[in-house]
C-alpha cells in the first residue's frame, strides 16, 4: 500500500493554524521582551540606590571633621525597599534593612557560616559593594538582595508562557472541535443526500428488473445474469442504507460477526476471478462469533478492508485471511492481506480524510471505517503490522 501518494494540501485551516501560531509567538516575544526590560531597569535603579548608599558612608567616614547636613543619606535608607546588609571589615553584620537575621541560640562559628552562606546568595545576584577610606582600607561592605517586586517579575515571564499555552491549547483544541463538526455535518449531508440520490434510479432498476426476469424462462443464460443483477441491486440497496445511517444515532444490536465476514467474502469471491487474479479468501475461526453491532455498517467496514487488501495485491495471486477471536466480552478481527504493504511512518496517515496511495478514488474508505468503528461502535481499527513487502494486517477490537 506504498506508491504514489495524494493527500489534501493546506486549507484555510492550515493557513489559520499558522497564523494563530505566528501571532501567539510574537505575543509571548513583546511580553517577555517588555518585562525584562523593565526587570533590569528597576535592577539599575536598585543598584543605583545603594551605590548611592555606599558613596555616601564613605564620605562620611573619609570626612569626620567637615560640618554638615547628612540627612540625605537617611533619606536615601528609606528609599530601600530591597534586603541590604552593612558589615565591618570582618563581614560581621552592623546594620540590615528589610531582612530578618535569625541567628537566636547559634554559636559563634554557626553564626559565621550562617553569615557566609547568606552573604553568598546576596552576592550572586548583586555584586557587594566595599567602603573604603582613603581608597586603600576598607571599612565595610554592603551586600544587598532583590526586592520582592524583582522576584515577582522574574517569575512574569513563567506567568507569561503559561498563559500563552493555556491560551494556545484553548484555541487549537476549540479550532479542531470546530473544524471536525463542520467535516461531521459536512460528510453527514453528503452521505444523506447520496442516498437520496440512490434512492430514484435504484427504485427504476428494480421494476426493470422484474420486467427483465419475466422474459428469461426460456433464456437460462439471460436468467443467470438477471439473479446476479439482482444480487448488485440489493448490494446498491444496503449501500443506499449505510450511507443514510450515517450520522444518525448508532442502532447495536447482538450480531453475528463470523457470518458477517462469510457474506463478504463470498460476495467479493463471485467477482475476483473477473478481475483476471486469483485471491484466496481464508476464515479462521472456532465458533460463529456474536458482538454488539451495527450490521449494515459493521459489513460496510469489512468490504472496505478487503477491497483495500485487494487494490494492495501486485501480482496475479494473494490471499487475503480473516482471523476472529473472542475472549469475555472482546471480539478481535484481523484482515491480513499479502499486498505490497505499508511504510511505518504512514500507518496512521492512511485514516486520514483524502490520504491515498491510488492514482483515483477520494482516500475516504479507510477514514469512514475508523470513523464507524471507534464513534459508532466505540471499538478500535488500526494497523496491527506492515511494512514494504510483508503485506498488511489491520485490526479491530469490538466491545460489548
Amino acid at each position: 500500500m506504498i506508491g504514489q501518494t495524494r493527500s489534501i494540501p493546506i486549507g484555510m485551516s492550515g493557513r489559520f493554524k499558522i497564523l494563530l501560531l505566528v501571532l501567539a509567538s510574537l505575543f509571548v516575544f513583546v511580553l517577555l521582551f517588555y518585562s525584562q526590560r523593565i526587570t533590569d531597569q528597576l535592577l539599575q535603579r536598585e543598584r543605583e540606590v545603594v551605590g548611592l548608599y555606599a558613596r555616601s558612608i564613605e564620605y562620611i567616614n573619609n570626612n569626620p571633621a567637615e560640618a554638615g547636613d547628612f540627612s540625605f543619606v537617611f533619606e536615601v535608607i528609606r528609599t530601600i525597599d530591597f534586603p541590604i546588609i552593612q558589615t565591618d571589615a570582618q563581614n560581621w553584620p552592623i546594620y540590615s534593612k528589610n531582612i530578618e537575621l535569625d541567628t537566636i541560640g547559634l554559636s559563634l562559628a554557626e553564626k559565621k557560616r550562617y553569615f557566609e552562606d547568606l552573604f553568598a546568595s546576596m552576592d550572586a545576584q548583586n555584586q557587594s559593594i566595599a567602603i573604603t577610606a582613603n581608597d586603600t582600607l576598607v571599612l565595610n561592605y554592603i551586600h544587598y538582595g532583590e526586592s520582592r517586586l524583582i522576584r515577582q517579575l522574574r517569575w512574569l515571564p513563567f506567568i507569561e508562557l503559561s498563559i500563552a499555552a493555556v491560551f494556545l491549547m484553548i484555541a487549537y483544541i476549540g479550532f479542531s472541535y470546530m473544524r471536525r463538526s463542520e467535516q461531521s455535518s459536512i460528510w453527514v449531508g453528503m452521505a444523506k443526500e447520496t442516498a437520496h440520490q440512490l434512492g430514484t434510479p435504484l427504485s427504476s432498476l428494480m421494476g426493470w428488473l422484474e420486467r427483465l426476469k419475466s422474459h428469461t424462462e426460456a433464456t437460462p443464460a439471460l436468467s443467470e445474469t438477471a439473479q446476479e443483477m439482482e444480487r448488485d441491486v440489493e448490494r446498491l440497496n444496503k449501500v443506499a442504507a449505510r450511507f443514510s445511517k450515517i450520522g444518525s444515532k448508532p442502532d447495536l444490536k447482538p450480531g453475528n460477526v463470523t457470518e458477517i465476514i462469510r457474506s463478504v467474502m463470498s460476495y467479493v469471491g463471485h467477482r475476483v476471478p473477473k478481475s483476471g487474479r486469483k485471491v484466496d479468501l481464508v476464515l479462521q475461526t472456532q465458533d460463529d462469533c456474536r458482538a454488539l453491532i451495527n450490521r449494515e455498517l459493521f459489513e460496510w467496514v469489512i468490504e472496505n478492508l478487503t477491497k483495500n487488501a485487494l487494490d494492495a495485491m501486485e501480482g496475479a495471486s494473494g490471499s487475503i485471511t480473516f482471523s476472529i477471536t473472542q475472549a469475555g466480552n472482546r471480539t478481535t478481527i484481523d484482515v491480513t492481506d499479502t499486498g505490497r504493504g505499508i511504510d511505518p511512518k504512514f500507518h496512521k496517515e492512511i485514516f486520514r480524510p483524502g490520504y491515498s496511495t491510488k492514482k483515483r478514488g477520494w482516500g475516504l474508505g479507510l477514514s469512514l471505517s475508523r470513523r464507524i468503528i471507534e464513534d459508532y461502535h466505540k471499538g478500535r481499527l488500526y494497523v496491527k503490522h506492515s511494512a514494504p513487502g510483508e503485506g498488511t494486517t489491520f485490526r479491530i477490537r469490538l466491545v460489548d
